[in-house]
């Protein structure tokens, strides 16, 4: 049986400075909590010891441009959901909409929607009700 469903998200972005100081303060609070800077990729891994652990990297590309492409990240509380909300609009992000019940998506969905500082789609949710595949 898996463990996992995804072992790691590899964005570009158009200026790696800029994506740093942004990433750097919202993927912490995501529990993407060791960083490992380089010069081609930057890498947060979430906490995994010894074992295998997912990671968001981001590089860069002058030429990237961003698609409607949507990331969203899990939050376990709405709380969580407007504790990032918050850090985000301090951090820079763009394009916010919310927090706020999205009634069409499924019941409970609580979500808070942005931009990072190069256009990409990014999201935080929290789900009340479970969706389960039939």
């Amino acid at each position: 049986m898996m463990t996992r469903h995804f072992d790691h998200i590899d964005l570009r972005v158009r200026d790696m400075e800029v994506a740093r100081e942004f990433y750097g303060k919202l993927l912490p609070e995501l529990g993407f909590v060791r960083e490992s800077p380089g010069e081609d990729f930057h890498t947060f891994y979430s906490a995994g010891g010894d074992k295998p652990s997912e990671f968001f990297c981001f590089s860069e590309d002058k030429d990237h441009q961003p698609n409607g492409t949507r990331i969203a990240f899990w939050a376990d509380t709405r709380k969580q959901v407007d504790r990032i909300a918050e850090l985000v609009r301090k951090a820079g992000g763009k394009t916010l909409e919310g927090p706020e019940v999205c009634r069409d998506y499924s019941p409970g969905y609580y979500a808070f929607f942005f931009e990072d500082p190069d256009g990409n789609k990014l999201e935080v949710c929290c789900r009340e009700s479970p969706i389960i595949a039939e």
